[in-house]
């Protein structure tokens, strides 16, 4: 059995000259989704950094050597890169707006 790709959207979707291709309360709903989600990811770092200050150095060094930790690593640079998509998004959807 062959691996598939995942399916890629439209490029009509993607398309910043194009913002008419998502309808606004469409728009809006991703928006509010992506927002409480940046949301969510703020307040469990923030509540990683506070537990990171109550750990022993010992159980600190344990910790950071785990794949868990190199996954949320990985997810917070992912999430950094993921800014310039965010604001782009956001200039679509003030555009939605002032034509709404």
């Amino acid at each position: 059995m062959s691996e598939q790709s995942p399916p890629q959207p439209p490029p009509s979707a993607v398309n910043e000259s194009a913002p008419h291709d998502l309808d606004f309360a469409g728009a809006r709903l991703a928006y509010s989704i992506i927002e409480a989600l940046l949301e969510h990811t703020s307040v469990t770092g923030d509540l990683i950094a506070l537990m990171a200050q109550v750990l022993d150095q010992d159980t600190t060094k344990a910790l950071t050597s785990t794949p868990t930790w190199a996954a949320y690593l990985d997810s917070r640079r992912r999430m950094e890169r993921t800014r310039a998509d965010i604001e782009s998004f956001t200039e679509i959807m003030t555009k939605l707006a002032e034509e709404k």
